[in-house]
């Protein structure tokens, strides 16, 4: 708990000094630098190894994902065909030194996490407040914040205990319905102090109910890669709550479906 306090204390005046106030390159920079640790950290979390060549091209991959984004959004196609072709015909020059595992570890490093962390830029772009910006960090930290705690108390009946053995059926309703909570509230802030909100209470309510299934699915999602290759924690970044990938595997998830959910409002 001492951990969870100090990890907070520091990182939330950061995350919203750098979403609410930062210039937009700062915030791109940062987006970079979480999106290159994290495909760092799951291509050693599958390939076993701390530095390789693959760990390094997953790092770039990931990173040039998300820079490709905020200069040219329109062209993500030919992004993603040169990844694909850059990781095959590496693997294919080794003759078969790399596994199809450390590939899919490194496509879904360079792809899949840079492509969910340029959602904070594309909604930016979209011409949304910043404050929207806040919330697949809200709808996925709250979700799990009451899923732990209601997990804590009333916790009986296990989840997915092949995947997360700790977690618990009542802990995942807790964190439904603290998100559904904190959605609320996040649509009466922006009411009370900022002119009015995009969404209404009900829109809220099943948007939160959604990202709180969606944040669910992503944390259980890479705690099964852990597990699959006997990872306890995929860094050491946030002290005691491991790396980019353990703090962020919820938003991750929940990032890309909030902005799909604005499409659709817009």
């Amino acid at each position: 708990m001492k951990s969870r306090i100090l990890v907070a204390a520091i990182g939330v005046p950061v995350l919203l000094y750098v979403v609410l106030a930062g210039p937009p390159l700062l915030m791109m920079a940062a987006l970079c630098l979480l999106a290159g640790i994290g495909a760092m950290e799951l291509q050693q979390c599958v390939s076993g190894v701390k530095r390789s060549e693959l760990v390094g091209m997953s790092a770039i991959g990931a990173v040039f994902t998300v820079g490709w984004y905020y200069d040219r959004p329109d062209q993500a196609a030919v992004l993603f065909l040169l990844e694909v072709l850059v990781f095959f015909g590496f693997a294919i020059r080794k003759g078969g030194e790399f596994k199809f595992q450390q590939i899919a570890a490194g496509l879904g490093g360079g792809i899949f996490i840079g492509y969910s962390f340029a959602a904070f830029l594309r909604m930016d772009a979209a011409g949304l407040h910043r404050a929207y910006l806040l919330l697949p960090f809200l709808l996925s930290f709250a979700c799990d914040t009451f899923a732990f705690f209601a997990g804590l108390s009333f916790g009986r009946h296990k989840l997915a205990p092949k995947v997360s053995p700790k977690k618990t059926i009542e802990g995942s309703v807790g964190g439904l319905v603290g998100n559904v909570a904190c959605g609320l509230l996040f649509v009466w802030v922006m009411g009370r102090f900022f002119g009015g909100c995009v969404i209404g209470y009900g829109p809220m309510a099943l948007m939160a109910l959604a990202c709180g299934v969606v944040a669910q699915v992503g944390d259980l999602s890479f705690s099964l890669i852990k597990r699959e290759f006997g990872v306890k924690d995929y860094g050491r970044i946030f002290l005691e709550h491991g790396g980019v990938l353990d703090r962020f595997d919820s938003v991750l998830f929940v990032a890309p479906a909030v902005e799909i959910i604005f499409r659709f409002l817009a």
